[in-house]
């Protein structure tokens, strides 16, 4: 506990799921934490996303833990939005140490239009460019950045509808882009990584059209109906993984334990890459 006293953390799509997750962890390390989210659906996108009572709800979760907050309504997309929010929420915590680029949206199914690929590209990669971009000027020598990746991105073959497509080339131009970035701000000692979770037991996860992708041959399958194909995935046996087993790697890439770890990948994805040959 406590390794992150005395340090500022900024989370995107935090909201609920993992970003929520993070953010709590975060705090319960000691650090302040500014929380973005979108808080609005995508017409893209068939699963609802997170609202502003969602990132009310996490404010509150990090005010339990004795930490200050900063929440505010962001879309990704806008550059300048998210520019004009973290200077503000900046200057009233005082330092920014810690990015967690987190936002993201996986648009699935056939019935998906060319948009979605637009959507998931935008917000998936688009987003996380602006939000480590909007974070350059203000994160402290010797910080650390986080990269949400996705396991499935690495998966040969990988998604084949529109929202699918731009969602995998999203995930997987993540790897390069952070890449570049920890080799560009290394001298100052700030190290950027990826984390690249498998099956991960949110509102993504647990919602129908991911359900229909993994039971096709099911009209209205259900959580029970496709709890052994995502099992399948991975050696150790498990349906998916936790929003906390997630934010395990997230607060170790966050404090000084991984001072000399940058420019990688890491993967939580319950043995699932070795299955792949990844």
């Amino acid at each position: 506990m406590h390794r992150l006293q005395g340090k500022v953390a900024f989370i995107t799509g935090a909201a609920r799921g993992q970003g929520r997750s993070h953010a709590v962890r975060l705090a319960q390390e000691g650090a302040d934490v500014i929380i973005f989210d979108m808080c609005e659906d995508v017409d893209s996108n068939h699963y609802s996303l997170a609202t502003e009572a969602d990132l009310a709800h996490t404010a509150k979760l990090i005010e339990a833990e004795g930490r200050r907050v900063v929440a505010s309504k962001v879309d990704v997309r806008d550059r300048a939005g998210l520019e004009v929010a973290l200077a503000a929420a900046v200057s009233e915590l005082g330092q920014l140490n810690i990015v967690v680029a987190n936002a993201g949206i996986c648009p699935l199914g056939d019935d998906v239009p060319l948009g979605g690929f637009v959507d998931a590209f935008d917000i998936d990669f688009i987003g996380v460019v602006n939000t480590i971009h909007a974070a350059l000027p203000l994160i402290e020598d010797g910080g650390s950045i986080i990269a949400t990746g996705s396991l499935a991105a690495l998966m040969p073959g990988g998604l084949t509808s529109p929202g699918g497509m731009g969602y995998g080339l999203a995930k997987r131009s993540i790897v390069s882009y952070i890449k570049s970035v920890a080799h560009l701000l290394a001298a100052r000692g700030i190290r950027a990584n990826t984390v690249h979770p498998t099956n991960c037991n949110t509102d993504m996860l647990q919602s129908v059209p991911m359900y229909k992708m993994f039971r096709p041959d099911l009209e209205n399958p259900t959580v029970d109906d496709v709890k052994a194909a995502f099992a399948s995935m991975h050696p150790i046996p498990t349906p998916w993984v936790e929003p906390e087993d997630v934010s395990s790697a997230v607060v170790y890439l966050a404090s000084d334990e991984s001072r000399y770890f940058t420019g990688q990948e890491m993967r939580i994805d319950a043995g699932a890459g070795l299955a792949m040959g990844l």
